[in-house]
């Protein structure tokens, strides 16, 4: 699983470089957000365009992340293709994230 961070102002960027999440790749992911999370911006942001496939273990995996991050801190979505998008709305996701059309989209938001 690659994953690269860059900061941006008081947004932590994310960058998945993998073309899926699931449970092959679940514990990774989390292992590998808790390093690049461990310390940083109060709003990460996790860059999905690259990703065009996620199962429930990698969601549970994204919400994990999420939960890691404490109360303090925020976890917003960008950029995820629309397969990856529905599952987040069909599973009622798109309740608990912040969810962008494109990484942009979610620079120009503020971090609420």
């Amino acid at each position: 699983m690659g994953l690269t961070s860059t900061t941006t102002g008081v947004t932590q960027i994310i960058t998945v470089h993998s073309d899926r999440i699931d449970a092959a790749m679940a514990i990774q992911f989390k292992e590998d957000m808790r390093r690049e999370t461990d310390s940083g911006t109060d709003r990460v942001v996790l860059d999905l365009a690259g990703v065009e496939f996620i199962d429930s273990s990698g969601l549970g995996a994204i919400v994990a992340s999420m939960k890691q991050l404490g109360d303090n801190r925020k976890l917003d979505l960008a950029g995820p293709q629309p397969v990856v998008e529905k599952v987040f709305r069909l599973t009622r996701m798109d309740t608990v994230f912040r969810l962008f059309a494109t990484l942009d989209d979610a620079l120009s938001a503020t971090a609420d």
